[in-house]
């Protein structure tokens, strides 16, 4: 088989789980009364979508709300469930997922209680939390394949049970807690180095937050392309457009505030793939083709970098798409702990009363793209390093 007919048959098959997390969601927003769903689609819809207003004197009856009907006949509340699934449907793959409520504490804490479309308010924010991935992800591979590789080929010596402690304390230490050690640590180090920022003297070494605003700018004052909501131009990942525009400073500032975050990710990522590595070494090397080359004179260098190690990374690539999967969705919390303005604290604002119902359902969609296209990407590297799997 083609390995485009191969992807095109991999899309099409995660297709239905799209469209069943998209389903699961809208049987959620069933069980929300009327005005809910018109707040979480209108944001602010809850100052004036009531269902009923005093009508003027000298009534004293209660009369429908223009507004609230209007909003009910907007989004087909009115409509058979079907129907309405079908709109729902419509507005999801069309992008069209709300406003923010203004009167939410994500909108009031990071918007500064503005109410924007959904999908405008995650593009801003989606480019830091992909970025932080991107950084954690690399750090995993820089560390658990070379030690896992190792461990395999020198089993029971000294760093073989190194790596075996360090895989059980990253089994056993939670994320949170790390990144609490983390943070005092730094804290306590960063005190001992500071710099004239803006007219007063703060650590150097600053580890927490997003920039910006929170940067200590040369000239006091944010440049040209950073925009209101710490969006960035052309590209929208602020270390790229930094570098782009020859700001070394902010492009150095937003590394290091992605150091800490990215050791608490990749450190409990890291104890799992590398057990998996190691295993996989261990397995591959046993087989016969490694003994064949072996028996032919092939260097032991060769043997294991280019014959045992490409055929062992099979299982190291699908373990690596689940874990991809998995620590995206803990962003949340990791986020939240260092201050950075990703998706995940989006989301960790939007949950909180009143709970901004268009950010949450946006941000759940949103990640089950990611998670789907990490999949699909895993699926095509796992095709291409074993043809087999298109041949199954």
């Amino acid at each position: 088989m083609r390995m485009w007919i191969y992807i095109v048959r991999r899309l099409l098959l995660l297709l239905p789980v799209i469209i069943g997390v998209m389903t699961i969601t809208f049987v959620l927003i069933s069980t929300l009364s009327t005005t809910e769903k018109l707040e979480s689609y209108y944001g602010p819809s809850k100052y004036g979508y009531a269902p009923t207003i005093d009508c003027p004197p000298p009534s004293t009856q209660q009369c429908p709300n223009p507004a609230y009907v209007r909003g009910v006949h907007a989004l087909g509340l009115n409509q058979p469930i079907y129907v309405q699934w079908l709109q729902y449907m419509k507005n999801s793959l069309t992008l069209n997922w709300g406003d923010t409520d203004h009167g939410s504490k994500a909108s009031g804490t990071l918007l500064g209680g503005s109410s924007l479309p959904v999908t405008t308010v995650l593009s801003y924010y989606l480019p830091y939390t992909l970025e932080l991935a991107t950084f954690s992800l690399l750090l995993i591979l820089a560390i658990s394949i070379p030690l896992g590789n190792y461990s395999a080929v020198y089993r029971n010596r000294p760093l073989d049970q190194a790596t075996r402690v360090m895989s059980f304390s990253g089994f056993a230490l939670p994320g949170f807690l790390l990144a609490l050690l983390l943070l005092l640590g730094a804290t306590v180090l960063a005190g001992q180095f500071t710099q004239i920022c803006n007219g007063q003297a703060t650590p150097y070494f600053q580890f927490y937050g997003s920039w910006p605003p929170n940067a200590c700018y040369p000239s006091g004052i944010p440049p040209t392309w950073i925009g209101t909501y710490s969006q960035t131009s052309p590209t929208g990942f602020p270390t790229i457009d930094a570098l782009i525009h020859h700001n070394w400073f902010l492009a150095w500032e937003s590394v290091k505030r992605q150091i800490l975050p990215a050791i608490t990710i990749a450190y409990g990522s890291v104890a799992g793939i590398l057990r998996f590595v190691r295993n996989s070494m261990l397995e591959v090397m046993n087989l016969d083709f490694i003994r064949t080359a072996r028996s032919k004179g092939v260097a032991e260098s060769v043997v294991i970098r280019k014959h045992a190690g490409r055929n062992s990374l099979n299982v190291t690539i699908t373990v690596l798409g689940l874990t991809f999967a998995g620590f995206i969705g803990g962003f949340a919390i990791i986020e939240d702990v260092f201050g950075l303005k990703g998706i995940g604290l989006l989301l960790a604002y939007s949950i909180q009363p009143s709970i901004d119902f268009g950010l949450v359902f946006g941000t759940t969609l949103l990640f089950t793209i990611i998670v789907v296209a990490a999949n699909i990407i895993v699926d095509i590297l796992y095709a291409y390093l074993d043809p087999r799997v298109r041949l199954g």
